[in-house]
């Protein structure tokens, strides 16, 4: 199924009721009154408008992100399939840095690995997918990563369609410092734990990645080369969740370790509000 369509009235409402509460950083109500909630081809025709919006205002795509590719992520918010969203350059943290929550919404936090490409993913004809084997050709490393999702929606009321439009339900991200060839690691067999202010809050794995960490960019691949819009050399793919997300608050520390991988963390600013 094409994803590719025009947008109509419908989706430019949903893209600007969107757009207004990340602007004034207060969540709206759900957009399933405009389209359907399992409309996934409307759904991502509003990304779209939301994503050509920012980039009008300055932001730079540096990457895509996986989403709902955990079965405990899918429980979690009712949904079945994986979905997709873009990454722009403002959405990204150091680990010496604190995370302003004044950024922020309604944020949860998911341990993931992320994946640098050294060369694009854009040949192969549509229809025909992308494997993991020319994924893992493609990746110069693999980093420890945490996404800290958030949702524009009220109280994350979402449908699939709700979280697709809404850019994935992406908030902004950390990689830490290891680098590692695949050659070095791999992903499918590694094994996450993560912490909140030291509790264990999180834990998963490779496989519940899609089965496997690759199998989920290589959906990806296919999925963004057949919409004309591949994955490019230097992009950062975060490949998904290894385990449920959990809530994160003003002054929190989080910590996950990826065996043989690597640890990545983030610290939580005290500043509550909306975005700037």
């Amino acid at each position: 199924m094409s994803l590719a369509t025009r947008p109509g009235a419908a989706a430019r409402e949903a893209a600007d009721r969107l757009l207004r509460a990340a602007a004034a950083g207060t969540p709206c109500a759900p957009i399933r009154d405009l389209i359907a909630p399992g409309d996934v081809v409307t759904a991502y025709a509003v990304q779209q408008l939301v994503v050509e919006a920012r980039v009008s205002a300055g932001a730079r795509i540096v990457g895509r992100k996986i989403g709902l590719t955990s079965e405990a992520v899918q429980r979690q918010l009712g949904v079945d399939t994986p979905d997709f969203g873009v990454l722009f350059d403002d959405m990204a943290y150091d680990e010496t840095a604190t995370v302003p929550m004044g950024r922020l919404m309604q944020p949860r936090i998911e341990a993931e690995i992320a994946f640098v490409l050294d060369r694009d993913l854009a040949g192969g004809k549509v229809g025909v997918p992308v494997t993991a084997a020319e994924v893992r050709s493609a990746v110069a490393y693999a980093a420890p990563a945490l996404e800290i999702v958030d949702s524009r929606v009220a109280g994350w009321d979402i449908s699939l369609a709700d979280t697709v439009a809404d850019n994935a339900s992406s908030g902004l991200f950390v990689l830490g410092e290891a680098r590692l060839a695949l050659s070095e690691f791999e992903p499918v067999t590694a094994q996450m734990r993560m912490t909140v202010d030291r509790d264990v809050v999180s834990t998963g794995s490779g496989a519940a990645c899609l089965g496997d960490p690759l199998d989920a960019v290589a959906w990806l691949a296919t999925t963004a080369r057949d919409l004309g819009s591949p994955l490019l050399a230097g992009q950062v793919i975060l490949s998904g969740a290894l385990g449920p997300m959990v809530p994160v608050t003003a002054g929190s520390h989080v910590r996950a370790e990826i065996t043989d991988l690597g640890s990545v963390s983030a610290t939580f600013g005290v500043e509550v509000g909306g975005q700037h």
